[in-house]
């Protein structure tokens, strides 16, 4: 699904380098002008990779900022158009050749490599000809004013090459993901950077290592928050930047879908926990058997709207991030270029609400897991855990 679906499922970036400050979106629209995609519909070739509009996967053209331009916000979409030969069919053609080849060489028993090679390639040539290009697409988010790119996948393997796209896109630029330890930096003031830095368990900025070191953020953060609504203890306040007021209060909780996982040193156990829980004891089980929630549905309430995400607690991908519906009304008077930019603004104000009332809630877990008094927050969260 992409951005603009009420359900996606999203990882953020940081933008870094410089972009230039100077006609930005004229700079935007030229890179990716240049490497628009191209249809591969006519020719042979295997594959095709580039951008297009978000609204319209078939349109490449960017030469108006009004394409892909929306205020702070820039959305394009990655489409891969790759043909494809089934392996079985390839295999059984390719055989009939070599069989055909044989008779007409009755001295030879086995087909040479090389001219074996050349067959299959002559065959998968053909048949790629004949088949149609299988399409595939993503959307990416920039909003340039806070410099974060939001992709509309969780994908590890789909992530990392829109990463290599769009660094080969805009040459100047790279992206930096917003791992847990990472978004912890950013939610807390800059006064309370020096506490993160002392439980950063990592060694060095390297992105892995600091996602691998660092999974205790989001162990944590789900022991914290499991307690916190097992308690009644769901009102929070917004603390961040967005679209809600700070000092507004909504609610979040966890509630019915958890994923549980230990570690060993021949692979991991997992186990999934699903349903309404009766003060959590299934998953207080697993907890005390030394698993580690690494998976949950996260539920927000404000002002009668709703959200939820399914947080993956080691890298911090939001999957099924479910806003409210996008309400716009509509008469046969409305200019469709003004509806059109009317139910973007309106999506993005509510996406960037939720992500507010995320990082609040996170910013609250760090306030007591950094700043206040964490090992006696500990043993009580311990001693409801083990009780009877």
């Amino acid at each position: 699904m992409g951005i603009m679906s009420n359900t996606v499922s999203i990882y953020q970036y940081e933008v870094a380098g410089d972009v230039p400050k100077k006609d930005r979106t004229q700079w935007i629209g030229k890179c990716l002008e240049d490497n628009r995609f191209e249809p591969i519909d006519a020719t042979p070739d295997p594959e095709s990779v580039g951008w297009v509009r978000f609204d319209e996967h078939t349109n490449s053209d960017f030469s108006t900022p009004g394409a892909f331009s929306f205020e702070d916000y820039c959305i394009f979409t990655l489409r891969k158009d790759v043909r494809k030969v089934p392996a079985a069919l390839l295999k059984n053609l390719v055989e009939k050749e070599c069989g055909e080849w044989l008779k007409e060489r009755p001295k030879l028993s086995k087909v040479p490599f090389q001219r074996k090679r050349e067959i299959r390639e002559n065959i998968q040539a053909a048949l790629l000809a004949k088949s149609l290009p299988n399409p595939s697409v993503c959307d990416v988010l920039w909003n340039t004013r806070t410099n974060i790119v939001t992709i509309a996948s969780i994908s590890t393997k789909l992530l990392d090459f829109i990463e290599d796209e769009f660094c080969k896109t805009f040459e100047v630029l790279s992206l930096v993901p917003i791992h847990p330890i990472r978004r912890a930096e950013r939610v807390l003031p800059e006064e309370h950077r020096q506490a993160i830095d002392r439980l950063n368990q990592a060694s060095s900025r390297d992105v892995l290592l600091q996602i691998k070191k660092n999974r205790w953020i989001g162990w944590e953060f789900f022991l914290w928050l499991m307690y916190q609504s097992a308690e009644g203890n769901s009102e929070y306040t917004v603390n961040q930047e967005g679209p809600a007021e700070p000092g507004e209060r909504f609610i979040a909780y966890l509630y019915d879908k958890f994923v549980l996982t230990e570690e060993h040193e021949d692979g991991k156990r997992k186990n999934a926990i699903s349903g309404p829980q009766k003060d959590f004891s299934e998953a207080r089980k697993s907890i005390q058997s030394g698993k580690n929630i690494t998976e949950a549905l996260l539920y927000f309430e404000k002002d009668m709207f709703k959200w939820k995400l399914s947080l993956k607690g080691d890298i911090f991908a939001l999957g099924s991030f479910t806003c409210p519906p996008v309400k716009i009304e509509k008469d046969g008077m409305t200019d469709p270029q003004m509806e059109r930019d009317a139910v973007f603004f309106e999506r993005m104000h509510l996406m960037e609400t939720g992500l507010q009332l995320f990082d609040s809630l996170f910013a609250a877990f760090l306030t007591e897991r950094v700043l206040g008094p964490w090992p006696k927050i500990l043993k009580t969260i311990n001693e409801w855990l083990y009780k009877s």
